[in-house]
């Protein structure tokens, strides 16, 4: 059996706040080991330091490094589950709220709450686009990032700015430390993420946050909303199962937790299990649930979503849904003639679609530094799939962006994120009649199983061969994977 020429490899979406090396390897025995480096340049900054910085003041640091090693200090060593109280824990939170004076700023926020296990930084991304394209400032709150932690916090759709992260890091950060004692310690470093984005969006005054939940919902750091306009469940599956149970209903049980009394919310179809149990939880809270289907790529008037792969519809159904639901709770439906037809979705939806980039989400990524005349080029395929679903769907994107593809529509696929952009364009001339050696990397941190992964991918790129093999279009060749 032909196999697509597929060399397996990992990497992780980082949990800490410095710029994470990636490395990268083929794991054909004759071929040499590749290092792969991502990083992000860090700027001296002239944002004024606080004078109490304790142990993370040093003169060989940058203020931008000094703010990386206080937020580290964040990080817990130890296990996720271990004896922690997570209901007690959550509790603290409201006790950094009003350490921070944000209960009222959190109060006035106009947010859309995203919970789910699969989809949820893909859905949020989409959302925000829309949105903005709406005409509204923006704020948008996602995890993990890919490499520096400012991509978490975005306003209008770019990353803080250094200058600003600064600003109000020290400022949250200074006042916790002078506040906390050994009752109540410094939060721990997802938690202190939350805060400081809420801390961000109310400061600068955006139209709507867009908050998506790190882990579960019921306890997450981003479930202190206490009245969002809207909420949002993505497809659910198998993960975090030592923390949310080891059922689907459990699962979504956890997930439900951001349902808030007589707040609309939506889902996508889930399994059976996972919508009796929303159901269930909805009718308990008299929460308008509603169910979306993946939308028609009819209604993009000829425009592709911004992010690829077959699911990508799924998750832009429910942010449409969310965003046609926030402009009507907030007023703003009739304000922005945003009227559905029967044949299109909205010019600002389409276009909020369309131009959706998020990195490390079907990402393509070609490797000029290592290509020359005697040997392919490498182009990497970056997604973050960590789950036998997600792999799944990963697996059909990755065929389907190299089945059958000549090298100008190949090109023409490229994403449009700036990360890969000006790679693209540097060499593009050169590699029309060059051949390249495809690698595929995702998500395998040390809590993942790849005998859960592997399989899967497998079978799904097979079966996308064996499809293409019968109609003529296989290009592949052998190849091992480890």
């Amino acid at each position: 059996m032909a196999v697509p020429l597929l060399r397996l490899c990992s990497f992780s979406l980082s949990p800490t706040p410095y710029t994470t090396p990636s490395i990268f390897h083929s794991f054909n025995p004759t071929t040499t080991f590749l290092r792969f480096k991502l990083h992000s340049t860090l700027f001296h900054s002239t944002i004024p330091m606080s004078q109490d910085k304790g142990s993370t003041k040093s003169s060989s640091m940058t203020p931008y490094e000094e703010a990386l090693e206080a937020l580290s200090s964040l990080i817990t060593r130890r296990t996720r589950v271990g004896d922690v109280n997570l209901e007690e824990r959550f509790n603290v939170l409201f006790e950094y709220v009003k350490m921070l004076d944000l209960e009222e700023a959190i109060s006035n926020m106009k947010i859309i709450h995203v919970a789910g296990t699969k989809g949820k930084g893909s859905t949020c991304t989409f959302t925000e686009s829309i949105l903005r394209n709406c005409g509204f400032r923006t704020g948008l709150f996602t995890s993990p990032h890919l490499i520096d932690i400012r991509e978490r916090f975005r306003l209008d759709g770019l990353e803080i700015s250094e200058e600003k992260f600064l600003a109000y890091f020290w400022w949250c950060y200074d006042r916790l430390k002078e506040k906390t004692d050994d009752k109540v310690p410094m939060p721990p470093f997802f938690h202190f993420l939350a805060l400081l984005a809420f801390k961000i969006f109310s400061a600068e005054q955006v139209d709507v946050s867009i908050m998506e939940v790190g882990l579960g919902g019921k306890y997450d750091a981003t479930n202190v909303v206490q009245a969002p306009v809207v909420c949002g469940i993505t497809s659910l599956g198998y993960d975090h199962m030592e923390i949310l149970g080891n059922t689907l209903g459990e699962i979504a049980g956890e997930k439900a937790g951001i349902f808030k009394h007589r707040i609309p919310a939506f889902t996508v179809p889930q399994p059976d299990e996972a919508m009796h149990v929303l159901k269930e939880k909805a009718s308990r809270l008299n929460v308008p649930l509603q169910v979306v289907n993946p939308v028609d790529a009819r209604l993009l008037d000829g425009s592709t979503l911004g992010l690829e792969g077959e699911h990508q519809y799924t998750n832009a159904a429910l942010a449409v849904a969310l965003c046609s639901m926030w402009l009507k709770m907030s007023g703003h439906l009739q304000d922005t003639n945003l009227e559905q037809t029967q044949h299109t979705l909205p010019e600002p939806f389409i276009k909020g679609l369309a131009t959706a980039s998020l990195q490390g989400r079907a990402q393509i990524v070609p490797d000029q530094h290592v290509n020359n005349e005697a040997s392919n080029e490498l182009v990497f395929f970056l997604d973050g799939a960590h789950s036998p679903e997600s792999m799944e769907a990963c697996a059909r994107w990755f065929t389907l962006a190299i089945k059958g593809q000549d090298q100008t529509s190949f090109h023409q696929k490229m994403d449009n994120s700036k990360f890969s952009t000006e790679m693209v364009k540097m060499n593009i001339g050169e590699r029309d009649h060059k051949k390249s050696t495809q690698i595929l990397l995702f998500n395998c941190m040390s809590v993942r199983d790849p005998q859960l992964l592997l399989p899967q991918l497998m079978k799904t790129c097979a079966d996308h061969v064996n499809s293409s093999k019968s109609v003529g279009k296989s290009h592949a060749r052998e190849q091992s994977c480890f």
